[in-house]
């Protein structure tokens, strides 16, 4: 069952509406505690801008902010339009540069939508789905076997054996426990 949508990478826009201009970043972002740094490099790389205004979902975490914009003009759209894209685990940033004409409250929130709907269009988007994380071993001489199977996110270390980390569906999943020992597997959100 497809829970939600993220990005495969990050990725960045622009556009200008009377002389101000809006800088979008659509960031992946699976912890809350890294945003405050994602947001201190933005402020360094985007130093003179006049506004960081952003919005975030991480899980059950949803936060947005106005940055001194008047109040639910910018991070408000921001928020919906993640909420519309059905999106997780994404920082949306858009940075404004004050041109020097007034948008007023309904052009504010028309260009901060635009910013947000902008980045996330040009966004490679992938589902994420109820999945697993399996840990298995095996010997050598079964590695390219298991390699051609594979058609999901995995990481090898070379031990005595080579033990397998695996991000898989219920299918494969089914597929590892009648084939492989399993040294362990658990619940986990994964991305395909």
């Amino acid at each position: 069952m497809i829970i939600l949508k993220t990005i495969r990478e990050n990725v960045k826009s622009e556009f200008t509406i009377n002389k101000s201009i809006f800088i979008s970043e659509l960031i992946k972002v699976k912890d809350v505690s890294n945003v405050p740094l994602i947001l201190d490099d933005i402020k360094k790389k985007y130093k003179d801008a006049t506004h960081y205004c952003y919005a975030y979902i991480i899980d059950d975490y949803k936060k947005s902010s106005d940055d001194n914009e008047p109040g639910g003009t910018a991070g408000v759209p921001i928020m919906d339009t993640l909420n519309k894209k059905e999106l997780n685990y994404v920082l949306c940033v858009v940075i404004r540069y004050f041109g020097g004409i007034k948008l007023g409250a309904g052009g504010l929130i028309r260009a901060y939508r635009k910013a947000s709907s902008d980045v996330i269009n040009l966004a490679n988007l992938c589902d994420l789905v109820n999945g697993y994380e399996v840990v298995i071993e095996v010997s050598y001489d079964k590695q390219k076997e298991l390699d051609y199977y594979l058609k999901c996110d995995y990481k090898k270390e070379f031990q005595e054996n080579v033990r397998y980390y695996i991000s898989c569906d219920k299918s494969t999943l089914s597929y590892l426990e009648n084939n492989y020992h399993i040294i362990s597997k658990k619940e986990k959100i994964i991305e395909v």
